[in-house]
C-alpha cells in the first residue's frame, strides 16, 4: 500500500511550538507532503488538543511559554502510550531530549530544523504506528475460525440483499443486518466494508453473545493499566483498534443493558473513555451491527433502548434464511464440495440424484453455515467419489416435524385459558420453550454448549433459559 493511501486514513500530526514563524514553515513542510496538522502554542492547548482527537504523531518543542515539552510528552503517553512524540529542542539542549528519550520520546530533532529530516522522521514514526496497530489486528483475524464462504446464490431475494448492500456502501450510515444464525451475517458485514471508501481501513469484528459480560465492556473500549486486578497494562479496545474503518458489532440484540448507554454515546459523539480512564478518546468509525432476535420485540419488551435501536437501524438489511431461496442450495453445496475436497486433498466429488433431494427437501434451520458443516462431514465419511444420502446425516425434516397435527384436542384441553391474551401466550410459549430445551438437552447428552448451538441462541441466553425453568440442577 502506498505512503499516500496510508495518509488517507491518518489521524492529523499535532504540532506544539510556540514561534509563530517556525510552526508556519513546520506545518506547510507537513501539509505538503499530504499530512493534515493540528497547531498548539503551549502545553494547555497541547492538552486540549489530545482531549478533543488522539493525533498519529506529536511533534513538540521541548521549550514552551507554558509549560514544557515533557508535559506534553507525558500527557500524550497518557492518552495512548503507543502514540509517538518526536521532540525539537536547540543544538545546546541535546541532554534534555536524550531525557525526553527516556521517558518514552520516540526521537529528538535539533533546531534548527532540516525540513528532509523532520519529514523523515514523520515517516517512520507513522510507519511504526501502523506496525503496531496492524499486529493487534492480525492476532486478532488469526485468532478466528477459519474463514467464512463467499456470497453465493442467484435467487432474486440474495440479489436484493446485494443491491441494497452497494447502496449503503457508498454512504456512512451504521447499517443493521437482521437475519437468522448461519445466514451469514458477517460475510455480508465484510462486503460492505470492502465496497465503502473505507476499505484500506481496518474491519474489527467482535460477538456481543460470545464474550462474558464482565469483559465485553474492556473488550470493546480497552482498559488502563490497574484499572482492576489482572489489569497489568493498558489495552486498546475494539473502538480504537477500528479507528477509520468498519466495526463489526455481531448479535447486538445480546448486548448487556449496562453497555448499551455506553454503546450508543460512542455512536453518537464518536467518543468513549477506556475502563478506569478519565480521559475521552476521539475515534472515527462505521458501525456495521448484526442481530438473529427481533430487535423490536426486544424494545418492546424493555430488553433493548429504543434510542439504539433506532440509532443502529439507519439502513435495515434483512438476510433471507436458506428456505427461502431452495434454488441456491444445490449451488452451494457444489461450491462447498469444491472446497472441501481441495482443502482435504481429496479427488473430486459429485452428489447423488437422492442426496441432492434430500437437501432440498431439508428446512435448513441453521442456514447456509448448517450446509456448509454438513457438506464437510459428508466429504469427510465419503470414501468414493459419489456423496450418498446417508453422508448426509439428514435424518429428519425438521419442516415436517415442525407442522403441528391435524388434531390434539388433548394438547388444547391442557392450556390454562385465564387471564389476559398476554397472559395465556407466555404460559404457552414458556411451556414450549421447557420442553423444546429439555428435548435439546437430552439430545446433546446434556452438553449445554452443544445445546446452544442447536437452539440457535447464545450460551448465556440458553443458561438463563434453565435457571428461569429450573432445568439448571
Amino acid at each position: 500500500m502506498s505512503s499516500r493511501s496510508h495518509r488517507a486514513v491518518d489521524p492529523p500530526i499535532l504540532l506544539v511550538e510556540d514561534k509563530d514563524s517556525l510552526r508556519a514553515m513546520l506545518r506547510l513542510a507537513l501539509e505538503a507532503q499530504g499530512h493534515s496538522v493540528v497547531e498548539a502554542r503551549d502545553q494547555p492547548e497541547a492538552e486540549a488538543a489530545l482531549r478533543s482527537g488522539v493525533p498519529s504523531v506529536v511533534l513538540s518543542d521541548l521549550r514552551l511559554p507554558v509549560g514544557d515539552g515533557f508535559g506534553v510528552l507525558r500527557a500524550a503517553k497518557e492518552i495512548d502510550s503507543e502514540l509517538p512524540v518526536i521532540v525539537m529542542t536547540a543544538f545546546g539542549s541535546i541532554q534534555d531530549a536524550v531525557s525526553a528519550m527516556k521517558e518514552g520520546a520516540l526521537d529528538f530533532l535539533a533546531k534548527p530544523v532540516d525540513p528532509d529530516h523532520l519529514l523523515l522522521l514523520v515517516e517512520r514514526a507513522l510507519g511504526q504506528r501502523r506496525l503496531a496497530t496492524e499486529n493487534i489486528l492480525l492476532k486478532d483475524e488469526l485468532a478466528q475460525r477459519r474463514g467464512a464462504p463467499q456470497i453465493v446464490g442467484d435467487d432474486p431475494k440474495l440479489k436484493q440483499v446485494s443491491v441494497a448492500l452497494h447502496r449503503a456502501a457508498g454512504t456512512d450510515a451504521t447499517v443493521l443486518l437482521e437475519g437468522e444464525s448461519g445466514t451469514g451475517k458477517e460475510l455480508f458485514a465484510r462486503a460492505l466494508h470492502v465496497l465503502s471508501p473505507r476499505a484500506d481501513g481496518p474491519f474489527v469484528a467482535i460477538n456481543c453473545a460470545a464474550i462474558p459480560e464482565n469483559l465485553l465492556e474492556t473488550e470493546l473500549f480497552g482498559h488502563e493499566k490497574g484499572a482492576f486486578t489482572g489489569a497489568s497494562a493498558r489495552k486498546p479496545g475494539k473502538f480504537e483498534l477500528a479507528h477509520r474503518g468498519t466495526l463489526f458489532l455481531d448479535e447486538i440484540g445480546d448486548l448487556p443493558l449496562a453497555l448499551q448507554a455506553k454503546i450508543l454515546r460512542a455512536l453518537e459523539e464518536k467518543r468513549f473513555e477506556r475502563v478506569g480512564g478519565t480521559v475521552p478518546l476521539q475515534v472515527d468509525v462505521r458501525i456495521v451491527a448484526a442481530t438473529n432476535r427481533h430487535l423490536k420485540a426486544a424494545v418492546a419488551a424493555r430488553q433493548f433502548r429504543e434510542d439504539l435501536y433506532f440509532r443502529l437501524s439507519v439502513f435495515p438489511i434483512t438476510i433471507p434464511p436458506l428456505r427461502e431461496r431452495p434454488g441456491d442450495i444445490t449451488t452451494l453445496a457444489r461450491h462447498f464440495i469444491e472446497r472441501f475436497c481441495r482443502d482435504l486433498k481429496k479427488k473430486p466429488l459429485v452428489l447423488s440424484s437422492a442426496a441432492e433431494q434430500e437437501l432440498l427437501d431439508y428446512a435448513w434451520p441453521g442456514n447456509v453455515r448448517e450446509l456448509q458443516n454438513c457438506i464437510e462431514r459428508a466429504a469427510i465419511l465419503c470414501e468414493g467419489d459419489t456423496i450418498l444420502g446417508h453422508h448426509l446425516n439428514l435424518g429428519f425434516n425438521p419442516l415436517a416435524s415442525a407442522a403441528p397435527p391435524e388434531s390434539a384436542p388433548d394438547l388444547w384441553s391442557t392450556i390454562d385459558w385465564s387471564g389476559s391474551l398476554n397472559d395465556v401466550s407466555r404460559r404457552v410459549t414458556a411451556e414450549v420453550e421447557r420442553r423444546k430445551i429439555e428435548a435439546v438437552l437430552k439430545e446433546a447428552a446434556g452438553n449445554k454448549g452443544r445445546a446452544a448451538e442447536l437452539l440457535q441462541v447464545s450460551y448465556k441466553a440458553l443458561t438463563a433459559k434453565l435457571r428461569e425453568y429450573g432445568l439448571d440442577q
